[in-house]
């Protein structure tokens, strides 16, 4: 019941009618019979005329008037049939959505991605979802790690993909796939198919990074020595995305480091070559998916992070199973 609702009976001493009621009532208007409209609501003809007497006590007026051959709508009644039709289709609206949305992977789903995954993830989720979820209404939100993780605290977005591990107490995580972490230099570069390449080495060598507020950035420096930032090519050295990084290096402004998931659509683009850092295994980040301890849809994003899974298995990623 509404606050105005509450005013309008406490004033006239009059309880608000009831769905039931209103349902009763829309069902007799529109068969103009109390028996078939009774029989399409699965009632008794009794409870039907008992829901729509107490709405008529509650209305303080006639609505229907009865005889044994038909039913005739008063002037009230066709005033009020209105709204009651509109709150029944409220009513059964409601169910029909709150239905939806208990369904595992289907209705709407606000997914937020970090930059340096959404590019490379983004086809193979979409193509799994159209196969295997086609109820799912996917709405992408591409956003840098910490103003993600406050639109997911917000409510914003109902879960979010990045770099893990996030280790925030109000978040629950589940891990999607680690990935390589390669270095991208010019095309005949000397370090080109390289393995086992220092990573001190690259922090040395004008190493182009992501601007502030993007965790590859912290990653690299991470792994590069911090030193590093400050090694880098001048006004080059930073760059909001990273295809634009990735025309830096092929224009022999230095090197960087990047996702083995970006390497299929940005090292096509452009003249760079691949080497690979030292370590057994090499370094690697890992990707996962993120939502609000306090939600109750736990089980769809645990069906979601499985369906990210598929889809990345499906695309044939060059990731590997987190564990």
């Amino acid at each position: 019941m509404t606050d105005r609702t509450a005013q309008i009976s406490r004033k006239h001493g009059r309880s608000a009618p009831t769905l039931a009621q209103l349902r009763a009532f829309v069902a007799v208007c529109e068969m103009r019979h109390f028996g078939r409209a009774a029989e399409r609501l699965g009632i008794g003809q009794s409870t039907l005329s008992q829901a729509v007497a107490a709405l008529e006590a509650n209305a303080g007026a006639q609505l229907v008037e009865r005889s044994t051959r038909h039913v005739v709508v008063t002037a009230v009644g066709r005033r009020l049939l209105a709204h009651a039709r509109a709150a029944v289709a409220a009513a059964d609206a409601f169910a029909e959505e709150a239905a939806g949305a208990g369904g595992l992977l289907s209705g709407p789903l606000r997914l937020g991605l970090i930059p340096t995954v959404a590019p490379y993830l983004l086809p193979a989720l979409l193509s799994c979802a159209a196969r295997e979820a086609p109820e799912l209404e996917l709405a992408v939100h591409e956003e840098q790690t910490e103003p993600l993780v406050a639109a997911l605290r917000a409510g914003e977005v109902d879960a979010a993909v990045l770099a893990l591990p996030l280790e925030e107490s109000d978040l629950r995580e589940l891990p999607l796939y680690d990935e390589e972490l390669v270095v991208l230099v010019p095309s005949g570069h000397a370090w080109a198919g390289q393995t086992g390449l220092a990573p001190e080495a690259v922090g040395e060598a004008g190493l182009l990074l992501l601007e502030p507020g993007h965790c590859l950035r912290d990653q690299t420096l991470a792994l590069c020595g911090e030193q590093a930032a400050a090694r880098g090519a001048g006004a080059a050295a930073n760059a909001i995305s990273l295809p634009t990084i990735v025309q830096l290096v092929a224009g022999g402004l230095g090197v960087t480091v990047v996702p083995a998931t970006a390497l299929r659509v940005e090292a096509r683009r452009a003249r760079v070559a691949t080497a690979r850092l030292a370590g057994d295994p090499p370094p690697r980040r890992r990707v996962g998916l993120a939502w609000r301890a306090s939600s109750a849809r736990e089980e769809q994003y645990a069906e979601l992070a499985a369906l990210l899974r598929r889809g990345v298995r499906s695309a044939r990623l060059p990731v590997r199973a987190a564990r």
